[in-house]
């Protein structure tokens, strides 16, 4: 996904036209969380966000939308599409998790532009933005970024070493009025947006970070 500055998100020509096929089988009336990332690589700490907003959030879905190519890092830095794209697989247990290339079949990069051409080429769903607290600290630097919490509900889901500073991060500031209890997080998909809440579960330490150093200290690369 694409988290270059922050500012309004124009209305662009939007996603190539045509009958494309986007992987997606989805049905009107479904709650769906849309998750998405480099996935480079995917490991159990997506997981673990995915499986915790499944439970807390009572989706019938959580797709994983795996972006082609993060602007913010070197081609050199970022595995191949279908490497990662794999990885993802390999950590979406179950058929409830739809590993997804959509980006990359619509012709979309910024994340506000992808949100919209799936809500479009799917009415009826009631989606859900997933995300992890650590995302919610620069959140605000975004294309976009209030769009987003205006298009669909959000979820953030706790990741170590950020819950304090996403709890207070300017996103959250400037929705506070619209977040809501986790207790009643099972709402959260048929609210109307903007809508957002916070939820905490036992935490898991992964990051693709210290995965890529661990396979470089092996490789020594």
């Amino acid at each position: 996904m694409s988290f270059f500055h922050a500012g309004p998100a124009p209305q662009g020509p939007g996603p190539r036209s045509g009958a494309l096929r986007d992987g997606l089988t989805l049905a009107p009336g479904m709650a769906v969380g849309l998750f998405g990332g480099s996935f480079n690589p995917a490991h159990d700490g997506h997981t673990h966000v995915a499986e915790t907003a499944m439970r807390r959030l009572g989706l019938d879905r959580v797709v994983w939308l795996v972006s082609p190519q993060n602007p913010l890092k070197g081609a050199h830095e970022t595995a191949p599409l279908a490497e990662r794209m794999a990885s993802a697989r390999a950590h979406a247990p179950g058929p409830s998790m739809i590993v997804s290339d959509f980006e990359t079949r619509v012709g979309v990069s910024w994340t506000i532009d992808t949100l919209r051409a799936i809500v479009a080429r799917h009415p009826g769903v009631n989606f859900v933005w997933l995300m992890g607290s650590d995302n919610l600290a620069d959140f605000h630097r975004w294309r976009g970024w209030a769009d987003i919490m205006r298009l669909m509900p959000v979820a953030v889901i706790a990741r170590p070493g950020s819950m304090l500073d996403s709890r207070t991060a300017p996103a959250a500031a400037r929705f506070a009025g619209f977040r809501i209890p986790a207790e009643k997080a099972r709402l959260l998909p048929h609210l109307e947006a903007p809508a957002w809440t916070y939820l905490t579960a036992p935490l898991n330490h992964r990051s693709s970070t210290a995965l890529r150093q661990e396979r470089a200290n092996r490789t020594g690369g």
